[in-house]
């Protein structure tokens, strides 16, 4: 039997769902088959997604190539319609046990439907998918899925649905079941973080859940947590960032843009003096917290000086860690509708975000040099410290240990230990 191979495109989460597909399919017996996990971010998103499928069949001659993810949730039939596929399936078919078994040959060859994929609004639960975590240093716990917004740039609702909570008794018993197979660290994914458990008895928030897995695994020394939108963050969420040590210091936060008016047209919550807020009052409570954030550049309308917002909210947050994101219509959301800047403005000021990024990431590094981080070894010479930082090591050391190292200087974008 030949192991399917798989490919994850996109975001911590597919990289998440991909594992328990892993599972899955072996458990079903799937043998000789090519898997892509697609993500539908941005247009060019869908095109390296059809890049890898052609790819991996021109690599693996004969085999089914399946194909699932938040591309093929959005828009099935441009994947049915190319040669290499063999089936579409959505993204909620994808994390169903029975999938997998109907997949297997020769039923996957013979002339049944092609594409899978049902009404994602349609799914009310997501199940607490339980894997053993990514190699021997870090663990990834979905404990939310889809998103109840609607910001006028964004296709990712229709690929992944409406928000939906993973209970907390079944997040506390996959994080100690992690903890005693040896991860160091476990970080929580979701799509819209912020919004878990407003699905769920009682409406509890991100905070009550990251009180109630510190509480009740002792012995997990380090708990992360990935995106979150700041103005959803809860009063247990900042009562955790200022008393919980175990909660790591370092958020990557949804701010898309740093003007007013653009983040108005883009239909999104917060305002630029919220961000700046928060991020103040993050950094009172824990002054060693450092802040990623995506912001897009060239959003439809987004003038000289409405760019300009953004670019000085780099400094006026403090960021560190800058993803940058020309940006890029999706078809069927209301920003693909909206005047365009012009592709050569975008890839400037894109270019000006990342220049911007890149110094704020120096300054960073900068900070570091001559103090002492407790850093997770991700591999013989690479590690990160609790604020996330990369660290190069000048000898081996072994993966998945947590190890108090002095910082020597940088290299790059990286710390030298």
């Amino acid at each position: 039997m030949t192991a399917p191979v798989f490919s994850t495109l996109g975001c911590r989460l597919n990289a998440y769902e991909t594992e328990a597909m892993r599972e899955m399919a072996e458990a079903a017996g799937l043998s000789g088959a090519v898997v892509v996990n697609t993500c539908a971010v941005t247009a060019e998103a869908v095109r390296k997604a059809r890049q890898e499928i052609r790819r991996l069949a021109r690599e693996n001659p004969g085999a089914p190539v399946i194909v699932t993810g938040c591309a093929a949730q959005t828009e099935p039939e441009t994947f049915a319609a190319m040669p290499e596929v063999t089936r579409v399936i959505g993204n909620h078919e994808k994390m169903q046990p029975e999938t997998w078994a109907g997949l297997r040959a020769p039923d996957l060859i013979g002339e049944t439907e092609k594409i899978r994929v049902d009404d994602i609004m349609s799914v009310r639960e997501t199940a607490g998918h339980l894997i053993d975590g990514f190699g021997r240093h870090r663990a990834y716990v979905q404990v939310q899925n889809g998103c109840d917004h609607r910001c006028t740039f964004c296709i990712i609702p229709y690929g992944r649905g409406n928000s939906r909570s993973v209970p907390a008794g079944v997040v506390v018993e996959q994080i100690k079941r992690l903890v005693g197979r040896g991860f160091n660290e476990v970080v929580l994914t979701g799509v819209d973080l912020t919004s878990w458990g407003a699905d769920l008895p009682g409406t509890p928030r991100l905070g009550d859940l990251v009180m109630r897995i510190l509480r009740l695994v002792p012995d997990l020394p380090r708990l992360r947590i990935s995106s979150i939108d700041s103005i959803e963050a809860d009063e247990n969420l900042m009562g955790a960032i200022a008393t919980e040590p175990r909660l790591m210091p370092h958020l990557h936060l949804s701010l898309q843009a740093g003007d007013d008016m653009i983040l108005k047209r883009m239909k999104r919550r917060h305002g630029r003096d919220d961000a700046i807020r928060f991020c103040e009052e993050a950094r009172r409570l824990r002054p060693d917290i450092v802040f990623g954030a995506d912001i897009i550049a060239g959003f439809p309308t987004e003038t000289d000086a409405m760019f300009e917002n953004s670019v000085r909210l780099v400094g006026d947050c403090g960021l560190t860690f800058l993803h940058v994101f020309p940006f890029s219509p999706r078809k069927g959301t209301p920003a693909a509708r909206m005047p365009a800047v012009k592709g050569p403005v975008i890839r400037d000021r894109a270019a000006r975000l990342r220049a911007a990024g890149d110094a704020a990431l120096r300054a960073h590094l900068e900070g570091q040099v001559g103090r002492t981080h407790r850093v997770l070894t991700e591999g013989p010479r690479l590690g990160r410290t609790e604020q996330f930082t990369e660290v190069a090591f000048a000898s081996d050391q072994p993966e998945g240990a947590l190890m108090d190292l002095r910082i020597a200087g940088y290299d790059g974008a990286r710390l030298v230990a």
